[in-house]
């Protein structure tokens, strides 16, 4: 393995640092709102495992990867009078604050997804908290939107997941010049919760991490270590697949 020589007062041996992330499941594949709260909090010890800046709150960035937690999202689409279909998406967007920069991803995204032959059934404005972030962290935030997106009946699961995957590439290729845009993810099985803040303020800044309701049976956790590269919003993980 190829090292870099030592100079002055480096050695390689310093080179000890490294994310830290874990995988938590119900055997099972019942779903529970305990396992996602176990997730955070086991998240919340690996704190050490990234940096903190000077202000105390803005760290390297963390996050949840998720199982669907299927009955939450109908629920909310309902109260947004959204109707989803048997096979659905929901897509996570972070994009600029201000409200021209948020409609065109949406008319972006929208004629990308009707270009796949998917059904896009309506947007969400995810519920956060600024306040727990730090002066940094808050400097560089992303609004937050979860798209939902709608299978046609006779599409199987994989070619639900190529499709969504070619309508976000299409999206990315037009919004290439918008310094913010970026999709977390966008699968028919999974959902993204990740962001520039400490492991502990993940749930205080995602509200929807506090709501019972919320429950899944599969969850990824990851505090980044950020080496080469500055801690951004989007370079947070679990990354999507």
């Amino acid at each position: 393995m190829n090292r870099a020589p030592t100079a002055g007062l480096y050695h390689p041996s310093f080179e000890k640092d490294n994310c830290g992330f874990g995988l938590i499941a119900h055997m099972d594949d019942q779903p529970s709102h305990h396992l996602v709260s176990t997730a955070i909090e086991a998240l919340a010890r690996m704190t050490h495992r990234g940096g903190i800046s000077a202000d105390g709150k803005s760290g390297d960035g963390c996050g949840i990867l998720l199982k669907k937690p299927d009955a939450f999202f109908r629920a909310e689409a309902a109260k947004l009078g959204l109707s989803l279909a048997a096979q659905y998406a929901v897509g996570v967007a972070f994009v600029g604050l201000d409200a021209a920069s948020a409609q065109q991803v949406k008319a972006t995204l929208g004629a990308a997804l009707t270009s796949q032959g998917l059904s896009m059934a309506g947007w969400r404005a995810v519920p956060v908290d600024p306040s727990v972030l730090g002066r940094i962290s808050a400097a560089k935030r992303p609004d937050v939107l979860h798209v939902f997106v709608n299978a046609p009946d006779d599409l199987s699961a994989r070619e639900f997941d190529t499709k969504l995957y070619i309508a976000r590439r299409i999206t990315e290729k037009a919004l290439a010049d918008d310094p913010v845009f970026y999709m977390p993810s966008m699968a028919a099985e999974v959902i993204s919760y990740k962001g520039l803040m400490m492991p502990d303020d993940l749930a205080g800044f995602y509200l929807d991490l506090q709501d019972a309701t919320l429950a899944s049976s599969q969850c990824v956790f990851h505090q980044r270590f950020s080496t080469n590269t500055f801690p951004e919003w989007r370079l947070a993980q679990p990354f999507r697949y």
